[in-house]
């Protein structure tokens, strides 16, 4: 009901405020205004109810979680490298060479001679032998033999048989063992510390003042009932203010790097090692041998003998007589044979052949390693928190006297109300508070957590 009459009243004086001063009769509900009264007037003498805030702090219990640290004990899987020798059988391909008999037919030309009869003229000489007497000089050549002495050198081959050394190298495989260095990787932990900063501050609470509302009241003046301008007594909330304190805390923190261990393993190594062999190779050798030969040379001397001769010399004479002949001319008849060959194709064959390879294969030997962690686990705990609940009691005020208003009356309108509290009063907005069993305004709920 008091809600209902504040809006009424709110309402009113905004329509007082909105009209010109045609509409102000409509202000006072039909009223007449009263313009020539004074402008001053008292505030009524009568007692209003005002509220007075109380205060009341509560508990209730808060769970936090938390992050503690824990170190557990894991097993890690370890891998180590071992070799071993490996016997593998292999199928590698050989390829031979087969022959197969293939045949092809071939086309051949074959030539054939025939012969034919050709009649033609020719003019055949024939030819007669004649003598005639013919005196001719000769001249004889007559030879007589003799014998010089000539002296010669010569160079005779004589053949010997010498050896020499004649040096070779050769490369012979030799075995040997060896240490070689093998280098690995394994994941080692680390342990470090990082500092992290960390605020644990407290919440404080503070009083703040909040001036009361402005409500309209219909008041009796001098001049009649009038609507004045009350201002309601203010109230004090409880504000959170957080004071932070930075703590600086070392956390561990445990990481895996990685390290490189070498380790020395035995190495079968086949290399080639050069052998020089010296082999003694015979060999023949052939000089000259100068010698001084005298052989009897039989040589002839000729001398020239003219002598007289007569002879008949047959000379001829030709003379042409026709005479019909008959020839047989040969000629060529082509004609093609088709023949049957065979030859032999050479072609591929791949075979498959075993073959054995030994090769040190190496394999991964796994071993357990303890190994300790620390990780972070999440813990609640539950700590008591106090708040503090606001609630509004009634209250009645009765003002006293105005002492300071004169015949005409106060001149703010305001007698007997503390100056302090003259000031706007804006509502506070309503939060959830748990019940407690008393009523509260929704001007005035607060909650304060310490």
């Amino acid at each position: 009901m008091k809600n209902a009459m504040v809006s009424a009243f709110a309402a009113l004086v905004i329509a007082v405020a909105a009209s010109p001063g045609t509409a102000l009769a409509g202000c006072y509900c039909g009223a007449a205004t009263y313009r020539c009264c004074p402008t001053t007037a008292c505030q009524q003498s009568c007692c209003y109810t005002t509220h007075r805030v109380e205060r009341q702090t509560c508990q209730r219990t808060v769970y936090e979680t938390i992050q503690e640290p824990q170190t557990y004990t894991v097993n890690r899987t370890v891998y180590e490298t071992a070799y071993e020798d490996v016997t593998e059988t292999h199928q590698r391909m050989v390829n031979e060479v087969a022959y197969r008999e293939q045949q092809y037919q071939v086309a051949r030309q074959v030539y054939e001679t025939a012969d034919r009869e050709e009649r033609y003229t020719v003019m055949k000489p024939v030819s007669e032998t004649l003598y005639r007497d013919q005196t001719y000089t000769t001249q004889k050549q007559v030879w007589e033999e003799s014998c010089r002495e000539v002296r010669r050198c010569v160079q005779r081959p004589v053949t010997e048989t010498l050896e020499r050394e004649c040096r070779k190298t050769v490369m012979r495989q030799q075995t040997e063992v060896i240490n070689q260095e093998r280098c690995y990787t394994v994941m080692r932990p680390v342990t470090m510390y990082r500092t992290e900063k960390q605020d644990c501050g407290q919440w404080t609470q503070q009083q703040v003042y909040h001036q009361g509302p402005c409500c309209p009241k219909m008041v009796c003046g001098p001049c009649g009932p009038q609507i004045c301008m009350v201002q309601m007594p203010g109230f004090y909330t409880c504000k959170r203010v957080w004071c932070p304190n930075i703590v600086e805390r070392q956390i561990p923190c445990t990481t895996y790097q990685p390290q490189v261990v070498r380790q020395s393993c035995p190495v079968t190594v086949c290399k080639m090692v050069p052998e020089t062999i010296v082999t003694k190779v015979p060999y023949t050798v052939c000089r000259m041998v100068t010698e001084q030969v005298v052989e009897k040379v039989p040589y002839k001397t000729c001398r020239i003998v003219c002598e007289q001769h007569v002879q008949k010399v047959p000379y001829q004479v030709c003379r042409m007589v026709a005479e019909e002949c008959v020839r047989k001319v040969p000629h060529q008849v082509c004609r093609t044979i088709t023949e049957t060959k065979t030859c032999r194709v050479p072609y591929t064959v791949c075979r498959q052949e075993p073959y054995t390879v030994t090769k040190r294969v190496a394999r991964c030997v796994p071993r357990e390693v303890q190994s300790t962690c620390t990780r972070m686990v999440s813990k609640c705990v539950p700590r008591v928190e106090n708040y503090e609940v606001c609630r509004l009691v009634p209250e009645t005020v009765c003002p006293s006297s105005c002492n300071s208003c004169g015949s005409g009356g106060c001149a703010s309108g305001n007698c007997g109300v503390p100056k302090d509290t003259q000031v706007d009063m804006k509502p506070i907005p309503e939060e959830t508070v748990p019940s407690s069993g008393s009523p509260i305004s929704h001007f005035t709920r607060r909650r304060i957590s310490t």
